[in-house]
């Protein structure tokens, strides 16, 4: 039988391919921005692709999951995940990007639910605190990929070939790992009805979700294209900004375990969104690269242990399986982060970009003023 250390190593490349997948995709926003000649609307209707895709494959996350396990769900749409990304400018056409990014939301999610499920699983079986390691290994995948994609033009990778190493490597990690996680138990793993809108304590954990993943997400899609638009930097340094982002975000999960066993979830996530919120306001208001990715860095950090916590929450909720107490936080999470993209391509449209990240912050300040309230609950 697969081991417990075997299976949280091959878990932990799982959440390291998918932040190396959002990386790439996110180094990449000003090269599809410029490939397919999009205004900033346009650019966030196509992430908006994306939220919708997520968004309605987390209405059946958790029936499959339930119905295939982890395993089986982890590796096909790892492949597919990663395909996805491959595809980005595989096209001239607006409408497929539409339709890539709608398959990356699809893939994404539901490799995102299998995973955190299985890491649910294991923290069981280990019986301490491991969700925050495992989301680790996702922000350290994603200073990675933003690392190969800061260093791709040096390396003489243009963005297809940059994209095609990524994607391949990626895949292969994944169909080689999930060979070696666990079975869920069929009694954490069955699901028998599709996500439905969660209420209770599951809604306001989903509340608080949607305000992370919202900023979280903007470090994703919006970083990158700031930096090069709004600070002047050169495509490698513009890069930077995800992986200081990431590279913070993965020191704070690495550390999330140590201080969730001492620090009440409360409290943490009240320094959270306050932590966040100084970053970006710092990231905006001064006018020099560096200071901004010391600002997103502060972002990183802030945002670190926020989808640890409130995942490992849902997945203790009563009468609802682990997958799908996640994919019903994650579901309300997207659902707000879905009117994130747009927001911000809107206000950057009509005003700047620097404006439209104003969000994180007023987005950030809500998750820490808000955060008793739900915890408590």
């Amino acid at each position: 039988m697969t081991s417990v250390v075997g299976a949280s190593r091959a878990l932990r490349a799982q959440f390291f391919v998918l932040g190396v997948m959002f990386a790439t995709w996110g180094v990449h926003v000003p090269t599809v921005k410029g490939h397919y000649g999009l205004g900033e609307q346009a650019l966030a209707i196509a992430m908006l692709a994306s939220g919708v895709g997520a968004l309605l494959a987390l209405a059946q996350a958790g029936r499959v999951v339930g119905r295939w396990g982890p395993r089986a769900v982890s590796a096909a749409m790892g492949v597919l995940c990663c395909a996805s990304v491959a595809c980005l400018l595989a096209w001239p056409a607006y409408a497929a990007l539409l339709a890539v990014m709608l398959v990356f939301g699809v893939t994404g999610s539901l490799l995102d639910v299998a995973i955190n499920t299985e890491a649910t699983e294991i923290e069981r079986l280990a019986a301490r605190p491991l969700m925050s390691g495992f989301h680790g290994m996702f922000s350290l995948g994603g200073m990675a990929g933003a690392s190969l994609g800061s260093a791709a033009p040096a390396l003489g990778l243009s963005p297809q070939a940059h994209l095609l190493v990524a994607t391949g490597l990626g895949a292969a990690v994944v169909l080689v790992a999930s060979r070696a996680m666990l079975p869920v138990p069929e009694h954490n793993a069955e699901e028998k009805h599709p996500l439905s809108l969660p209420r209770g304590p599951l809604l306001l954990l989903g509340v608080l979700a949607s305000m992370g993943l919202i900023a979280e997400g903007a470090m994703y899609d919006w970083s990158v294209l700031f930096m090069k638009q709004e600070r002047a930097s050169s495509p490698s340094t513009a890069a930077l900004a995800y992986a200081s982002f990431s590279g913070a975000m993965a020191a704070g999960r690495f550390g999330g375990d140590w201080v969730r066993s001492r620090v009440s979830p409360a409290r943490l996530m009240r320094a959270s969104g306050a932590l966040a919120a100084a970053g970006m306001t710092l990231a905006l208001a001064v006018p020099s690269p560096w200071v901004a990715l010391l600002g997103f860095a502060g972002v990183g950090l802030g945002l670190s242990n926020v989808v640890p916590v409130l995942f490992s929450a849902a997945s203790q909720a009563p009468g609802v399986s682990p997958a799908h107490g996640i994919a019903a936080v994650s579901g309300v999470g997207y659902l707000g982060m879905m009117a994130g993209p747009p927001l911000i391509g809107l206000i950057a449209e009509h005003a700047s970009l620097a404006a439209g990240l104003l969000v994180v912050v007023m987005f950030a300040v809500f998750m820490a003023v808000s955060a008793r309230r739900a915890m408590r609950a």
